[in-house]
């Protein structure tokens, strides 16, 4: 299990130290997990301790998102305050996000031929 979450944790500097060496405008850590994702590709997918590990994280998702609930809680009269340019950010982004989604959904559809019905003959 220890090298499980080395693995995460190394893909996590890796991407780190690309984004603040390259000055990149994403955070380190989604960089790290596109790295991790290369690599997991590459090796057919995830070992055991690394499926553990991942397993053991997805199990307590939960916890990590009480410090979004704190900070949410601390923060209050700043979501008041900014509430309309909050609403608009969100709205705007999941409209973005839905149609970027079908644009892929679409481009990755492939129609498969319908083989219920007997094919046509053709015309004499």
């Amino acid at each position: 299990m220890v090298s499980g979450f080395a693995w995460l944790l190394v893909f996590q500097l890796a991407g780190e130290v690309l984004v603040r060496g390259l000055q990149w405008p994403v955070p380190g850590p989604v960089v790290g997990m596109l790295l991790l994702l290369l690599v997991l590709v590459w090796r057919g997918g995830p070992g055991d301790n690394l499926r553990q590990v991942g397993q053991g994280l997805l199990g307590n998702l939960s916890l990590l998102f009480v410090p979004a609930g704190v900070g949410i809680m601390v923060h209050g009269h700043r979501i008041a305050d900014e509430w309309l340019a909050l609403v608009a950010a969100l709205l705007v982004s999941t409209m973005l996000t839905l149609a970027v989604t079908a644009l892929v959904m679409r481009a990755c559809h492939r129609p498969t031929p319908d083989t219920s019905k007997p094919p046509e003959e053709p015309a004499p």
